[in-house]
């Protein structure tokens, strides 16, 4: 397997020739096939020896150091059967037994962000550690590679202990070992440049394999505005074509698309088929450019094996590992040594499940056993109890317990300082339901997990007819914010789009058009995230506490919390 120490800056730094920098800025023309080489992708040229190349791939792993737990530690195997699955150390056990000399390990995003605490107290340098240790050598950027915004990012990759927290335990941070990839990602004043390096190229078993990374195009709807306020996402098919132009003028012809996008799936289909339901992911692998051989994908945590069209007509496979470490995937393949390209005859692709019934790898469990118990004093401290369990499960208005004591707790944590009246929260950013069991205690590495993205709050002024849009736009991305108890409002399940809701009160007061309301939420929403555009419009813009803190603060002040009544939206017909 290849690893190399990682630096995610623009290939041109790297004395990349002008004739790809022009490829890539203008999208410039691929040249014409040399003499003795293919004339179209994948098709053999008969004379020369074609050597196997394996490529294992992971997706949205998310910081899963240790085995999930719940549903996100289970998968339905090949035989319909429910198995426990991940966990670092069972990873790297499955990764061992896949691999061999001619195979490397690659991955398309959301390696890390949104992690488990494990790994999140620490800026994810430990999950970033154990994929060098894995020998994972590239991987296009997720979304959530910018939960802490583009120059964290780069801090992760090429080195450094963090500017506030400074080093870890472990000492400097020395950077990753693999590559982060974003062709589509760049910078806003020079639209042409890109902002990480568009592509890789790894020598295995001999040949030359180019990697195109890309994340979705959707990623400044879905992450903090201010952390990417400098970065534009272009369009991934845009990209990933003038990006395979490049490459074919450095005498790439094995080409594989990482793309942090995908699909998601009919449920109960069997394993044989192809249970895609056509979306973001189909119109990618479908549209990319025919040098490109196939296409490794993200982000929907889904695990499927596919074959679609490429625009020249030729077979070309897509897939995904589902999420959490539970599923690697291999692409076996071979690449013609004449033509540089992939025989796409020989293409070969599966998804393995990540078992705990093989040993776990005895390095990484001390690697990751050293990593709980540096984290330990913080996880396992009380901050409150509950008497019942808080799901995040939605009620028939789309509130949910867990989330209407989230907007409570960050309605109090915002009431001084920010004079907030009202507080909402995206159900988005729940990430995991509160136990009772065994006996009610709830710890902040429990908290954390609920909500793991250090989001900062704050509160805005909207007007009465702003916040009513704000109500209505719920409808229209399908998404309802948690409300806290000083909201209450009616929503019409049989009304038109734009039309939805009335009644709106604040602590039991009628809102006018023209009154000011002070809003509080995280700034994920307050920049605009997951299509919430009205929060954009707010005035009067004033920081808080850290989400987490807030929701610490409430346990710690109201224990024991019980479930709330979802009732501050009224459904009617």
């Amino acid at each position: 397997m290849t690893t190399s120490r990682s630096k995610v800056r623009w290939a041109a730094a790297a004395g990349f020739s002008a004739a790809v920098c022009t490829a890539l800025a203008l999208g410039g023309p691929a040249p014409a096939a040399a003499a003795g080489q293919a004339a179209h992708p994948g098709q053999a040229s008969g004379k020369a020896r074609a050597v196997p190349v394996r490529l294992i791939a992971v997706n949205d792993f998310h910081g899963n150091l240790e085995p999930p737990t719940g549903s996100g530690g289970r998968i339905v195997n090949e035989a319909g059967q429910t198995v426990d699955a991940g966990g670092a150390a069972y990873l790297a056990s499955h990764i061992k037994a896949l691999a061999n000399r001619n195979s490397t390990v690659v991955a398309a995003g959301d390696l890390i962000g949104a992690t488990p605490l494990i790994s999140a107290a620490y800026h994810d340098e430990p999950t970033v550690e154990l994929l060098g240790k894995l020998g994972l050598s590239v991987s296009s950027v997720g979304n959530h590679e910018f939960d802490e915004g583009y120059r964290e990012l780069l801090r992760i990759s090429n080195g450094g202990c963090h500017p506030t927290d400074g080093c870890t335990p472990a000492g400097k941070w020395r950077g990753a070992r693999y590559d982060y990839l974003g062709a589509n990602v760049r910078f806003k004043k020079a639209p042409a440049l890109p902002a990480l390096a568009p592509f890789s190229i790894k020598k295995i078993n001999g040949v030359k394999v180019g990697f195109i990374g890309l994340v979705t195009k959707t990623t400044p709807s879905i992450v903090t505005a201010e952390g990417i306020k400098d970065l534009t996402f272009a369009d991934e098919v845009e990209s990933a074509n003038r990006t395979s132009r490049a490459l074919r003028l450095l005498g790439v012809r094995a080409q594989v698309v990482l793309v942090h996008e995908g699909d998601q799936v009919t449920p109960n289909q069997s394993p044989d088929a192809c249970p895609v339901i056509v979306g973001a992911g189909s119109r990618i692998a479908s549209g990319v450019s025919p040098e490109v051989d196939m296409v490794v994908m993200g982000h929907s945590h889904q695990a499927y094996v596919c074959k679609t069209k490429d625009p020249a007509g030729a077979d070309r496979y897509v897939s995904q590992g589902s999420s959490f470490g539970r599923v690697l995937t291999t692409l076996d393949f071979k690449v013609d040594t004449q033509t540089k390209d992939v025989v796409r005859s020989t293409v070969a692709v599966d998804n393995h499940v990540v078992t705990r019934d093989v040993p776990a790898d005895p390095e990484i469990e001390r690697f990751v056993a050293t990593w709980k118990e540096r984290v330990s004093e913080v996880a396992n401290r009380q901050v409150g109890t509950i008497t019942a369990d808080l799901t995040r499960t939605p009620g028939p208005s789309g509130e949910s317990p867990l989330g209407d004591v989230i907007a409570d707790a960050q309605l109090a944590a915002t009431k001084t300082g920010g004079n907030a009246e009202i507080a909402l929260m995206n159900p988005g950013g729940i990430r995991a339901d509160l136990t009772h069991a065994p006996d009610g205690v709830v710890t902040y590495g429990e908290v954390f997990t609920v909500q793991p993205f250090n989001n900062l709050m704050q509160v805005i002024t909207l007007t009465g007819a702003q916040l009513d849009a704000l109500l209505e736009q719920q409808y229209q991305v399908n998404r309802v914010l948690q409300p806290s108890a000083s909201l209450t409002y009616t929503v019409s399940s049989s009304a038109p789009a734009g039309s939805k809701v009335s009644g709106i009160k604040v602590n039991g007061t009628p809102v006018t058009e023209t009154q000011q309301v002070r809003v509080a939420a995280n700034n994920f929403l307050v920049g605009g995230g997951d299509g919430f555009s009205v929060f954009t419009q707010g005035t009067d813009v004033w920081s808080g506490p850290l989400d987490i803190d807030a929701l610490v603060n409430h346990f710690t002040a109201n224990s024991p919390v019980a479930p709330p009544a979802t009732d501050r939206i009224t459904v009617v017909p």
